[in-house]
């Protein structure tokens, strides 16, 4: 026997074994296991990296979760928890030899409180749905990533996301009060609480965050903000990417934390102009959108105070939304970069990092002399406010060198980051895409004691593993690892 057909029989065999297990538990209908029921779960929305899981499994009801983690508990199988699989990093890809969690049916939510405005809501709600269902008492949920009509709080308590008002209103962190789910043995957990305080340490940020890697997210409760008399939204555009950059730390400098400072550069505004018709001004290097919200006086007062600083910093022209059509026409575009950027390019990999407001416009320079090294373009849309990047770096998948070039060039925008005193990522996690890159932010020591963390909540290492934390052996083979004060690697870091 050759020894893949040995492996395609071990596999089997395993896969037979983890599907009887799954079943004795669950309804036969919520195992899949044949390649053509596993094959829509192989990647997230990072679909450059792909792999079949043994089987998928589709809990119902909290049980059912219980049951199928003391499974493959006692089976030793990895377990990767998904849940719209709308994720930009890979973090809810397969593990070739585990379970997918699909969560995609806990799409209740409980209850909403306006008296505490709160929202108490199972993992697989969509985002937009919190908001939409508390419109009615004046309420709504207020991170609001781009992919808000189909991801899942799950997810984004996994990844901490964020979104266009996120400077103002805060990242997930802010918004959630406490996160219900299991362990990896079964066990139930629950981080943070109702009340805005609680005894002992207060966990509720380690797993916010924590990318599936510490627990299984079953339910959530969340804050609700009241919705704001009044917003209107300024584009600026400026015919200079650096004083566009330049522009935003300005208006944070000013005392002045808008609802959303975005901005987009000119490749970027051409597409999605061509694709939902917002009104952008397509002559500018760049345009900023910059939002106020509150009561009208507030509104009015605070527009008339980011024009000045706009126009101080070289705006070459403004446009402020007159109605609330308009408003959420200029938001449009910024809301729909993705897909239009899919309309220009077979393929394109969204990196994110964040870097100091101050450096926008020495990133964006350098990202221009990427576009020349690499031979790829890249249209840049970012949360500037908080200095969150986005480059979407365009290529076609089916050519395998403009995939490695894609890599290339993004491994660059990461690490350059770092060197302008950024990080690797702010919203969209590390997953599979970012962990060569971790290996030039963290060193030996500091990956030892996020493992450490993992072994406390997942000491047998079954829940989403070989993601987030790099190996000292992944970043010997990476060629690079950072190493400050003298610290020398820890051995012990080859073992995970």
């Amino acid at each position: 026997m050759t020894p893949d057909k040995r492996d395609a029989l071990q596999r089997a065999q395993r896969q037979s074994q983890v599907v009887a297990a799954l079943k004795a538990v669950l309804p036969a209908h919520a195992v899949l296991y044949t390649s053509e029921d596993t094959t829509p779960y192989e990647c997230d929305g990072l679909t450059a990296y792909r792999q079949r899981p043994l089987c998928v499994a589709l809990p119902e009801n909290t049980q059912q979760v219980q049951a199928a983690l003391k499974a493959c508990h006692a089976l030793a199988v990895p377990v990767v928890a998904r849940g719209a699989g709308t994720g930009l990093s890979g973090g809810a890809m397969p593990h070739a030899e585990g379970v997918t969690l699909s969560l995609a049916k806990f799409n209740q939510i409980l209850s909403i409180d306006a008296a505490s405005c709160t929202a108490v809501v199972q993992c697989g709600v969509r985002n937009l749905a919190i908001s939409e269902a508390a419109a009615p008492l004046g309420l709504y949920y207020a991170p609001d990533p781009s992919s808000q009509i189909a991801c899942t709080i799950g997810g984004n308590v996994a990844e901490n996301s964020g979104g266009v008002h996120c400077l103002k209103y805060g990242l997930t962190l802010h918004n959630v009060l406490k996160v219900k789910g299991f362990t990896i043995d079964g066990e139930p957990i629950e981080f943070g609480g109702d009340a805005l305080d609680g005894p002992g340490f207060d966990l509720l940020p380690l797993v916010i965050g924590s990318e599936g890697m510490l627990a299984v997210t079953t339910e959530v409760t969340v804050k609700l903000v009241p919705k704001p008399q009044l917003a209107r939204c300024i584009m600026a555009s400026f015919d200079n990417i650096r004083r566009a950059g330049d522009a935003v730390a300005a208006v944070i400098a000013a005392g002045i934390i808008p609802a959303g400072l975005e901005m987009m550069d000119k490749p970027m505004t051409a597409a999605v102009e061509d694709f939902v018709k917002a009104g952008y001004d397509l002559s500018a290097e760049a345009i900023l959108l910059c939002e106020s919200d509150g009561t009208p006086e507030e509104v009015a007062e605070e527009i008339e105070r980011m024009s000045a600083v706009l126009r101080q910093c070289g705006a070459t022209a403004l446009a402020v939304s007159r109605d609330e059509a308009e408003r959420l026409r200029f938001w449009s575009g910024r809301k729909n970069a993705f897909p239009a950027s899919g309309r220009i390019s077979p393929d394109y990999m969204c990196m994110d990092s964040t870097i100091p407001r101050k450096r926008l416009a020495d990133i964006l320079e350098a990202i221009a002399e990427m576009e020349k090294k690499h031979q790829l373009r890249c249209a840049n849309v970012f949360h500037a406010g908080d200095g969150n990047l986005h480059p979407l770096i365009l290529f076609d998948a089916n050519d395998p060198d403009q995939l490695h070039r894609a890599e290339a060039f993004g491994a660059d925008i990461l690490e350059t980051s770092v060197a302008m005193g950024g990080t690797v990522t702010g919203e969209h996690g590390v997953g599979v895409e970012k962990l060569n890159s971790m290996c030039v932010q963290f060193t030996p020591q500091e990956c030892k004691q996020m493992f450490a963390i993992k072994r406390a909540f997942d000491p047998p290492g079954l829940l989403n593993p070989g993601k987030v934390i790099p190996t000292l052996q992944r970043c010997a083979e990476y060629g690079k690892m950072v190493v400050r004060g003298g610290q020398m690697p820890h051995p012990e870091l080859e073992r995970f």
